[in-house]
């Protein structure tokens, strides 16, 4: 597999705010507008095979403004399923859930149509996504965006690490992180790339 290039969407108001983000299709503000065009320098100096996205306006915006038209939707790219969780912040779980940590503990079931996701759940989408662009390589670079905790969770699965090891890396809106190999073995190569830096 060539280089696996992630970009997370640019800046929402939820997630300027630590709102939790899965099915709510919040646009970009226009920071986060302006997040996605400084990467698109960053995208071109890469030589790219396909691109993927997840399906959220958020995430589709921002490819857009990289750059990648052509590009496949793919469901299993979206965020997390917050459950219960949905548009709640960190700081106001952990009021009723002390010490309630999203990688290890997961979500409270929310309704029907967002019941929720386990780490374990994630990982499984991952791991998917993960195969679907090792079919589609071409030995050029493969782009993916999406979104900060699923992208965690996809690095750790290529890592092969568990989902939980996701933790491990944090991703701020509007950045590039590049996945390459080093003797044979997945490796992060860059992360959390903004322009100049």
């Amino acid at each position: 597999m060539g280089d696996l290039f992630l970009v997370r969407h640019g800046e929402t108001a939820w997630s300027r705010s630590g709102r939790h983000t899965g099915s709510t299709d919040v646009p970009l503000t226009e920071h986060g507008r302006d997040e996605a065009r400084g990467l698109a320098p960053l995208i071109r100096s890469h030589r790219l095979g396909a691109a993927f996205v997840s399906p959220a306006q958020r995430a589709r915006e921002t490819a857009e403004l990289i750059g990648l038209h052509e590009v496949r939707v793919d469901a299993d790219l979206r965020e997390w399923d917050y459950g219960g969780y949905e548009g709640v912040t960190t700081a106001e779980i952990q009021r009723t859930r002390p010490g309630w940590f999203l990688f290890t503990d997961g979500v409270a079931p929310g309704p029907p149509d967002r019941p929720g996701e386990t780490p374990e759940q994630v990982g499984e989408r991952a791991d998917r996504v993960l195969a679907r662009v090792e079919a589609a390589d071409t030995g050029d670079g493969v782009v993916l965006v999406a979104h900060g905790h699923f992208l965690r969770v996809l690095t750790a699965r290529r890592l092969g690490l568990p989902a939980s090891a996701g933790a491990l890396f944090q991703l701020a809106t509007g950045t590039l992180c590049r996945l390459g190999t080093e003797h044979g073995r997945p490796v992060i190569a860059a992360w959390n790339v903004r322009p100049g830096s």
